[in-house]
């Protein structure tokens, strides 16, 4: 049976002097379920309870800074930063963390050794600005299936910096019911403003199916349109500016023809009423240099025809 915290069976325990150990940056904390390293100490952390993690399952292509496989997962991400003392080397560490998770139920998904078969280059692995994956690299993507919920390890060691990213993600689903849409608030921004933002309207990263914690706003925007008749609306998507504008603007015209899809579907409204239209992140609302400003980006926007 799995122990709550994974203990890591280092090959090499070696003494630490405390004369030369640097101390942890305040505030920050080992996962709980994963140890360091002897002689380890943690120079960066951060925790998001929800946001979108790239899994490095491929070599990254530097030309188009994405890699040759990857896997979205969407949860609750921690991220430490360590140094590691210049004694030792990335191949002991990272044979001692792979050899930890295997040992700890884990399965590896991909691992790779230096620029011929990680890759380098310039990559945005969550919501975060870039990051710049180092030249002499070591990854390690690592899952570990359990019946109380997957957690997913990606191990990034940076050779040259002497440095260890470790991010561990627990996949959930985003917590719904923070924003409410009304009917009557949708009406009365139209009539003022000629077009209305919703936020209610979900989807997973990268993707354009509907998911059902939308459901509520949508049965508001139903609603709006069957009390006004003769109403007709553009359904417009919005996106931050995470990735390419190609791309985007295929995915911000996706998300708003499931929209229209699911509101004359679902709700019987006569398509003839409404249109779908993508601005990608044309039209922001807010700057996307930060996480808060992307989210408000992220949207859809009802326009009077």
């Amino acid at each position: 049976m799995l122990k709550s915290r994974l203990i890591l069976a280092f090959l090499c325990l070696c003494p630490i002097l405390a004369a030369a150990q640097k101390t942890d940056l305040p505030g920050s904390a080992d996962h709980p379920m994963i140890s360091r390293y002897p002689g380890l100490v943690i120079t960066a952390y951060s925790v998001k309870d929800f946001d979108a993690f790239t899994f490095p399952l491929g070599k990254l292509n530097p030309s188009s800074s994405k890699f040759a496989k990857s896997q979205v997962v969407e949860g609750k991400v921690t991220r430490i930063y360590y140094e590691y003392p210049e004694d030792r080397t990335s191949l002991e560490i990272s044979r001692n963390y792979e050899t930890a998770l295997r040992k700890s139920g884990f399965s590896v998904l991909f691992t790779c050794d230096g620029e011929d078969t990680c890759g380098f280059g310039d990559i945005r692995l969550t919501s975060d600005k870039p990051e710049r994956w180092w030249s002499l690299p070591r990854q390690l993507s690592a899952k570990l299936s359990r019946p109380t919920g997957d957690v997913y390890v990606s191990i990034h060691i940076y050779g040259n910096l002497h440095g260890i990213q470790l991010d561990v993600v627990e996949p959930k689903p985003m917590e719904g019911g923070l924003v409410t849409v009304d009917a009557a608030a949708l009406d009365n921004d139209i009539e003022q403003n000629g077009h209305t933002a919703v936020y209610g309207i979900f989807f997973a990263s990268g993707k354009a199916e509907v998911q059902q914690e939308s459901e509520p706003a949508l049965q508001q925007i139903a609603k709006l349109l069957q009390e006004n008749a003769h109403l007709q609306l553009y359904v417009v998507g919005h996106t931050d500016a995470v990735g390419s504008m190609s791309s985007n603007m295929d995915l911000s015209q996706r998300r708003a023809e499931a929209v229209v899809k699911t509101l004359t579907g679902k709700y019987g409204i006569s398509p003839a009423r409404l249109k779908a239209w993508g601005d990608g992140p044309t039209s922001p609302v807010a700057t996307n240099k930060t996480d808060d400003g992307r989210s408000k980006n992220r949207r859809v926007e009802l326009v009077e025809q």
